[in-house]
């Protein structure tokens, strides 16, 4: 059996110590080929242009184009390639910002190494992740808005997005536990399918929600409970 071909990874940073061991600590794992290393937002978007990695990892404060930046423009130029955010900051505007984008998934730099690997495969698998700070500060942030909503009449349905089509059963159900943190495997054992076709769903439940990443379509998810 022919060999994968390895996952294509993109370092952006701009800290030349970190960038650096992170490609070579990176590079190291099977599987994994560190195609480049970018220095600055506008660097990353450019080399993320030409050398069309599998995924980025994405610092998110860097000189003449920020984090946000970069991670909107490639995944909107490039909607096969992800973005795992890799940063010091976990202020809450930043979090949004940044699974607005189409952030993939945000970690913190005291991750683990393990961590880091684990994600960036998840991420290329077409999962999502979230270290549980970051998932406690997109919970917290629903919450809020749900409670400085008005409170609907008694009588009232949930108004529905016109641009929004509508879910089927079993298209909520898959939602609801993918917003719960499982992977597509955990998905496919919960309701009795085909890993792939949980895969398909998934696609089809982010075209439908009009989500670019699957922690945005997680995030929406908390959104239509509230």
């Amino acid at each position: 059996m022919t060999a994968p071909p390895p996952l294509r990874l993109l370092i952006v940073d701009d800290q030349p110590l970190i960038r650096r061991g992170l490609a070579m600590m990176l590079a190291t794992e099977a599987g994994i080929e560190v195609v480049g290393q970018a220095g600055d937002g506008v660097e990353a978007i450019e080399m993320a242009a030409a050398l069309q990695p599998d995924v980025v990892v994405m610092d998110l404060q860097m000189p003449r184009a920020s984090g946000v930046v970069a991670t909107r423009e490639i995944t909107r130029a490039q909607p096969g390639t992800k973005v795992v955010v890799l940063t010091t900051y976990d202020h809450d505007e930043l979090v949004f910002e940044a699974i607005s984008a189409g952030a993939g998934a945000y970690l913190l730099k005291d991750a683990t190494e393990a961590e880091v690997l684990e994600t960036v495969r998840a991420v290329h698998r077409g999962e999502s992740h979230l270290s549980p700070a970051i998932a406690r500060k997109v919970m917290d942030r629903f919450r809020a808005l749900s409670q400085q909503l008005p409170a609907p009449e008694a009588t009232a349905a949930r108004p529905v997005d016109p641009l929004e089509e509508p879910l089927t059963e079993k298209e909520e159900r898959v939602l609801e536990l993918l917003s719960q943190g499982l992977s597509n495997k955990q998905i496919a054992a919960a309701v009795f399918l085909a890993e792939g076709t949980v895969k398909n769903y998934v696609s089809r439940i982010m075209e439908k929600l009009h989500a670019r990443s699957r922690t945005e379509l997680a995030v929406r998810a908390v959104g239509r409970r509230a």
